[in-house]
């Protein structure tokens, strides 16, 4: 068996239903989804989360996380957002490190994103959920140490990982080994560094080996979820997929294939 979960963002394709999602990743084989909350299952809304969890669950996928858009803004309430995580069926929730990228913010603003990080951690941990930051860039997620240093002063918060638009191979390597004790998932995604243009996954291969190698050793419960693919394409989703399932099993083999 594969030491990772596979699965799919749903807001790489925001302008299709839920159903539609499913029967998707259903068909290319893949293990759950990670629903977003802006479009599919909007915070607060709990009958559209369990209707998408029993569509998802009645496929035979899982639910794999909750992909929220909490923003760790002062006053900003975590409840609704777990809430609908509960009715989700939702092991993990993703947030957001505030809203400005870590060489603007001071000292003051990282506090309150921190406040906010604690704050959803211990409501989230009391019913078994875990919460982990986007790793992205204009939120203070942005560098592997900067990111590092938000876990340290939020005990329990893990992060997600993916590779930076404007950094090369060994500096996304840096930062995903910076990050692997609190590593929860890796969103994947290719894209041309100058035009941030979305591409066909395979033209990454020899990268995301190398990173999902990486990932896997330091999280045995590691979920690689496509997130985004060129042009919106629901069949270049497929071709992505096909790329992703042939570098896990050339890294993890399933059992009796060696023979």
């Amino acid at each position: 068996m594969s030491h990772i979960t596979t699965g799919l963002v749903s807001v790489t394709f925001r302008k299709l239903p839920p159903r539609e999602i499913v029967s998707l990743v259903a068909q290319a084989g893949l293990d759950g989804i990670e629903w977003g909350g802006d479009v599919h299952v909007p915070h607060g809304d709990l009958a559209a989360a369990r209707d998408v969890q029993r569509m998802t669950e009645d496929t035979g996928l899982r639910v794999l996380a909750y992909g929220s858009y909490f923003r760790c803004r002062p006053g900003e309430p975590f409840k609704p957002v777990l809430e609908t995580a509960l009715a989700l069926g939702a092991p993990l929730i993703r947030i957001w490190a505030g809203q400005l990228g870590s060489a603007e913010a001071d000292a003051a603003y990282r506090e309150g994103v921190v406040a906010q990080s604690r704050n959803a951690v211990e409501l989230a941990e009391a019913h078994n959920i875990t919460v982990a930051y986007e790793f992205h860039e204009k939120t203070l997620a942005d560098t592997g140490e900067s990111v590092v240093a938000l876990l340290r002063s939020a005990p329990g918060m893990q992060t997600l990982w993916q590779p930076s638009i404007d950094v090369d191979s060994p500096a996304q390597l840096h930062s995903l080994k910076l990050v692997l004790p609190w590593l929860a998932n890796v969103h994947v995604i290719h894209r041309d560094a100058a035009t941030r243009v979305r591409l066909p996954l395979a033209g990454s291969e020899r990268d995301w080996r190398i990173w999902l190698d990486t990932a896997s050793a330091g999280n045995s419960n590691l979920a690689a979820l496509l997130e985004f693919v060129r042009d919106d394409d629901p069949e270049q989703f497929l071709r992505d997929t096909a790329t992703l399932l042939t570098l896990i099993n050339q890294l993890y083999p399933p059992q009796g294939d060696w023979i």
